[in-house]
């Protein structure tokens, strides 16, 4: 058997932590190798942000041509190829994922390896070709000074009976159809699935969200959930809530059956399992490490992203952190900082966003009313309706309310829920109140331009007068 190959840093992953983290080791010096079994990019460029929100943008403009008629104008029928969607997908991914290809290889010291990642020690890592599932003889080994897990999550499939004997999809399959689905049934009514299912409504497929919980996106205040519930309804998805799958079969058309508890059964062509995400821990062979994920399968870390290994670090998605690319993004900072900076950047009281693209997006940041009630804390709380600001009513996009939760007795921002037009811009402005500790009435008596979307920060801080 060959001898390892010494290296600096071994990265597995090039997702938005491992990408920059190697390239600013390589300006520093290190030798470094990177370990990717697919394309260069992570979930977030290949599978998830960059070309579901791509789609997301197609499936706008089918929505607004439809509504041509409510600003004055006429057009003729609206028809979607979804084939030329796909197409302007695929390309968009192929220029991100070629860049970030490119970003890497242009360091002297760095060396993109293609392959599965195993580790058959604490530090010490066996590639193998992608197409064996890391099974056989390794293509390369090496010996590494210290270890980066950057290496993700996949969908999450249930134990479904009868899931096994369909041909279902997951967020990344469905991406590749060339024709609309007949009827699109959703199993999941998290973020992922309410993506998909207003999307593909929009492109012109019947749509059925199964959601075995109460109320959709579960995390959010039921006010939040509620009025995203009206909205999809408004848009002619049926929701099934309260209503957990018992099984799955084949459909009397050849389609697909979805049996749900208390008898009902759900007909349609297709089926997409959007019910969540699983780490990728599972095939890394940490075994080997001393590591033990933890009960849901993550790999714990501290405020510093080591694990309890020395010199073996995790970042992103696979540590259980928030599933979002900005989240993976400021691990990355974080550990960059302990290697190369000062060591002042943890990941300690960090402020988390995030938004669910759907139409009209959902911005969150800080905590939501029901948290912040249960925590004890006195609170106010200003609401606002979208169809109360100027800007929404210009352009006929009314739906949704603005909401932010205030400390009674610091006046301070604790959190925000935007579900209306560009809700994440939206609550960015008021996530940099809080990243700077403004009092709320800050917003409700800034001079902002008119007539944009954060103007209406001055009424919504009204409330609380």
């Amino acid at each position: 058997m060959t001898q390892p190959e010494p290296c600096d840093a071994l990265i597995i992953g090039t997702g938005q932590a491992g990408k920059p983290l190697a390239g600013a080791l390589a300006k520093a010096g290190w030798r470094v190798v990177v370990v990717e079994k697919g394309r260069v990019g992570g979930t977030c460029v290949v599978e998830g942000c960059t070309p579901t929100k791509t789609m997301v943008a197609s499936a706008r403009v089918a929505h607004l041509a439809r509504r041509a008629r409510d600003y004055g104008v006429h057009a003729g029928e609206v028809t979607v190829d979804l084939a030329a969607v796909r197409a302007r997908k695929r390309a968009i991914v192929d220029a991100w994922s070629g860049s970030s290809e490119r970003g890497l290889t242009k360091h002297d010291t760095l060396e993109l390896v293609p392959g599965v990642a195993r580790f058959t020690g604490p530090r010490a890592v066996s590639v193998h070709d992608a197409e064996t599932d890391g099974e056989g003889v390794p293509a390369r080994r090496f010996a590494a000074e210290h270890v980066f897990i950057n290496a993700g999550t996949r969908t999450r499939i249930p134990d479904l009976p009868g899931l096994d004997r369909v041909p279902y999809l997951t967020s990344t399959s469905i991406m590749e159809l060339a024709e609309v689905p007949e009827h699109l049934i959703v199993l999941g009514g998290g973020f992922i699935g309410l993506e998909f299912g207003q999307m593909f409504r929009r492109f012109g497929a019947a749509v059925t969200i199964v959601e075995g919980g109460a109320r959709l996106v579960a995390r959010e205040d039921e006010d939040v959930s509620d009025a995203l519930a009206d909205i999809l309804r408004d848009e002619g998805i049926d929701l099934r809530l309260d209503t957990p799958a018992e099984r799955v079969g084949v459909g009397p058309d050849g389609g697909i059956a979805l049996h749900l508890e208390g008898g009902d059964t759900v007909l349609g062509s297709h089926l997409l399992v959007a019910i969540g995400r699983r780490s990728n821990a599972d095939g890394l062979g940490l075994e080997h490490t001393g590591l033990e994920p933890d009960a849901r399968g993550f790999i714990p870390v501290d405020d510093r992203c080591r694990t309890g290994v020395e010199n073996v670090w995790a970042l992103g998605d696979i540590t259980g952190a928030p599933p979002f690319t900005h989240i993976s993004y400021d691990d990355y900072r974080v550990v960059e900082s302990q290697l190369l900076g000062d060591g002042s950047v943890t990941r300690a009281g960090r402020l988390l966003p995030y938004v669910m693209f759907t139409d009209p997006q959902l911005g969150r940041v800080g905590l939501t009313e029901a948290d912040a009630r249960k925590q004890g804390r006195d609170i106010r709380v200003a609401k606002l309706p979208m169809e109360r600001v100027a800007r929404a009513v210009e352009t006929d996009e009314t739906r949704g309310f603005m909401k932010a939760v205030v400390d009674a007795g610091t006046d301070r921002v604790l959190g925000a829920a935007i579900l209306g037009i560009e809700g994440g811009e939206v609550m960015s402005v008021l996530q940099m109140a809080m990243v700077a500790d403004l009092p709320f009435t800050a917003l409700r008596d800034g001079v902002f331009a008119h007539p944009t979307l954060a103007e209406s920060l001055n009424n919504l801080f009204l409330a609380l007068e």
